[in-house]
């Protein structure tokens, strides 16, 4: 059985190609630029652009089960052909897939369930690799971490426990029609996330709580347009009930508990130590 991963170098797409090497399955991973993707010995790399269905038909050709995302571009764009991707799904004889950030009332989504396929939704909550996008700089270069909202609960996953969900249906079926909201073990603080990577460190970080006044003005200093400032305080002031509940899903589907903040952040501390002095 061959396997599609669209999304392949992607923070999830990378992952859910190494579960699948790693199971003994063959992996065909689709990039828009395959001399960039980077990608393990034993992965068959493809080109193509899910923005544009008329680059994708020899991607599906011969592939019984595809990862797939429902965005392309650096920008996130949602995708204006679904329709014609699940028809090329279909038409190569795709049995079974699953959709990141999947929604039931989604182009992509509706056309999958459309044509027959299995179909399993994926909705993971936060990822814990977030912390690397916004905590790297100021944790590496002055110990610190400063933020709104210090008592937030996140329910925070793993991107390898997302990726190993997605090798695990794709493999062994069983969850098609289902959407499958992915969480870590715990619902964490953001001032407790902070102390969890200090111990990972051995090192103390400081935890300064901003207002949203002074997050606000934080953002813009990192050239964020009001926009998306306006949707991260809602976001991060008033996280729904489904951001910040654990469920059991990643243990129930992979039969191995879901990782936690703590693991992870051994895992990645490297990234985070400080900037040696010159």
């Amino acid at each position: 059985m061959t396997f599609l991963v669209t999304g392949a170098t992607g923070t999830v797409g990378r992952l859910v190609v190494e579960e699948l090497l790693r199971a003994g399955h063959s992996v065909r991973a689709l990039t828009r630029d395959a001399a960039k993707a980077g990608l393990p010995e034993g992965v068959e790399v493809v080109e193509g652009d899910l923005a544009r269905p008329e680059t994708l038909a020899a991607a599906f050709d011969g592939v019984e089960a595809a990862h797939l995302i429902n965005f392309a571009g650096d920008d996130y764009a949602p995708l204006q052909h679904g329709d014609r991707i699940a028809a090329l799904a279909a038409e190569a004889g795709v049995k079974r897939v699953t959709v990141l950030g999947g929604r039931a009332d989604g182009a992509l989504e509706q056309a999958l369930a459309a044509t027959g396929m299995e179909w399993t939704l994926l909705h993971p909550v936060e990822f814990m690799s977030n912390t690397l996008k916004w905590w790297t700089h100021s944790v590496r270069s002055e110990g610190v971490v400063r933020e709104p909202f210090g008592d937030r609960l996140s329910a925070m996953v793993h991107e390898r426990d997302i990726a190993a969900v997605a090798a695990t249906v794709l493999a062994g079926g069983g969850h098609g029609g289902e959407s499958l909201t992915l969480t870590g073990p715990a619902a964490v603080t953001t001032a407790e996330k902070v102390r969890l990577l200090g111990e990972a460190l051995g090192a103390e970080i400081r935890f300064v709580e901003l207002t949203e006044d002074e997050a606000r003005a934080q953002w813009r200093s990192f050239g964020m347009g009001e926009e998306t400032i306006a949707f991260l305080i809602d976001a991060l002031g008033n996280t729904p009930d489904v951001g910040k509940t654990v469920v059991p899903t990643v243990e129930q589907v992979t039969g191995r508990p879901a990782r936690s903040f703590a693991e992870w952040a051994a895992e990645n501390a490297a990234a985070f130590q400080p900037v040696a002095s010159a």
